[in-house]
């Protein structure tokens, strides 16, 4: 009859628990983005990239250098080893849900002194004691503080999770910027050797020129000013290239220097990366999903904060076997056992359980007021990136414009000064023209895949809150 009545008082008062049903807090989340005029509207999931989204830029280098992060950067090592320790923690958790077993067991002689007051001469004064002993208890989740406990790990793992999926975006998307910077250098300096070598032949004119007696030993100094300027510019591009190679080395995991690429301009235009809608972004991005499983979890504490003004109901058990003879341990005669539920409640505690309780509340405010922020930082990201695309296109035009320009400016200086009409003044000053224009050409182009970069990465990177473990 015990038993049952308290079987039956545990089931009436499952559904009792007094922590707050969690609801997900509302993000000021608008309709559409206000930089998306021009973008394709994605449907939901449309054209999502899934796992390896930099496969979008088509480049099979970076695809392999993408590859080797998840093998050996050690901070995506350790953002898994902080997964795991958050996930053995539920584990933790969730075993309070069964009965702990202790078993215990002990040998031992006693002898007991003849000059103590209660000494009695007709008792055994020396004497042996073997025991086999088994305790048991079980705490009877009547307010839910485990079940609270148990989903507030379970939360916090999730929130783990996601961080972790935010360290691989980063990463990866570090990588990809360090990539395409790799190749903007390389374009660079393409440009400069191209500029190097008509720089020389325009010397080579003006020295024959000089000697003719056409051209002044100012126009020769100009022109060799020229050319080692622009040698120094092209030897300066060589260590900006050897730093970048060591980021993306360390980046892999390896010493620096490991990583050598061979020359490869950039020239790829950048991919057509559509941003769906806001509301997605809340599933799209796991830094948003990290933030929300925080709220889950500090919502979780109240309930396990409001279980502690509610008596603790346990039930505990002990039995085995002890004798004074190793030979009768395991007789019938020498087997004990005890049974004994208990109530415990805490009446005067000077006000602890409503100090954390007041703390699992603003605990959980202040979770909720980081999970709005983080999803404004969200849809502040994709914004600025959707800006940074939009401009740097129209700028891409324009300065291809200011490239033609300057090109028909040198040549028109060239010809110019080559019929004795111009100094040679004016041909340096086109060249610098032009070789800065298609400089600009080319930083501009680098710029438009960074950002394309960081616009995949605003949006999640085509990971989604679905991807969260169920534990």
């Amino acid at each position: 009859m015990t038993r049952r009545a308290l079987l039956l008082a545990g089931v009436l008062a499952a559904g009792c628990a007094p922590g707050p049903k969690y609801v997900r807090p509302e993000a000021p989340v608008p309709p559409a983005y206000a930089e998306a005029n021009g973008w394709k509207a994605a449907r939901p999931n449309d054209e999502a990239r899934r796992g390896a989204w930099w496969e979008v830029f088509g480049d099979p280098h970076l695809n392999a250098l993408e590859a080797r992060i998840d093998v050996s950067n050690d901070t995506l090592k350790a953002a898994q080893a902080a997964f795991d320790q958050a996930r053995a923690l539920v584990r933790y958790a969730a075993a309070s849900r069964v009965p702990q077993v202790a078993g215990s067991a002990a040998a031992g002689r006693t002898s007991h002194s003849q000059s103590t007051p209660n000494w009695n001469p007709n008792a055994a004064s020396n004497y042996s004691d073997y025991l086999l002993r088994l305790d048991a208890s079980y705490e009877v989740d009547v307010w839910g503080r485990v079940r609270s406990s148990v989903a507030a790990s379970r939360a916090a793992a999730q929130a783990s999770a996601a961080d972790l999926e935010v360290v691989r975006l980063s990463l990866h998307a570090e990588l990809a910027q360090d990539y395409f910077a790799l190749r903007a250098l390389d374009a660079q300096h393409d440009l400069l050797s191209t500029s190097v070598a008509a720089y020389e032949k325009a010397l080579e004119l003006t020295r024959n020129r000089h000697r003719g007696g056409v051209a002044t030993a100012a126009d020769v100094a100009q022109a060799e000013t020229q050319l080692e300027t622009t040698r120094a510019q092209l030897v300066d591009l060589g260590a900006r290239r050897a730093q970048v190679e060591h980021a993306m080395s360390t980046l892999v995991g390896q010493p620096p220097g490991t990583v050598r690429l061979a020359p490869l301009p950039l020239t790829q235009e950048p991919p057509s990366i559509p941003p769906g809608l806001p509301a997605d972004l809340l599933e799209r991005r796991p830094d948003i999903a990290a933030a929300e499983r925080r709220v889950a979890a500090a919502n979780a504490q109240i309930g396990v904060a409001a279980s502690a003004f509610y008596p603790a109901i346990a039930l505990t058990a002990d039995g085995g076997f002890e004798s004074a003879a190793l030979v009768d341990l395991l007789k019938g005669v020498s087997g004990f056992w005890t049974a004994a539920p208990a109530a415990a409640v805490a009446l005067l505690d000077g006000g602890r359980r409503r100090a954390v309780s007041e703390q699992a509340r603003a605990g959980y405010a202040k979770a909720a007021a980081l999970y709005r922020e983080t999803a404004l930082a969200a849809l502040r990201d994709v914004e600025d990136q959707l800006a940074t695309l939009r401009v740097l296109r129209e700028e891409a035009a324009v300065q291809k414009a200011a490239v033609a320009a300057a090109d028909r400016s040198l040549e028109l200086s060239m010809a110019r000064y080559k019929g004795g009409i111009a100094t040679y003044l004016e041909v340096v000053v086109a060249q610098n023209a032009a070789l800065a224009n298609r400089r600009a050409a080319v930083d501009i182009l680098g710029r438009r895949l960074a950002a394309s970069v960081l616009l995949v990465k605003a949006l999640g990177g085509g990971w989604d809150a679905g991807q969260l473990p169920v534990f």
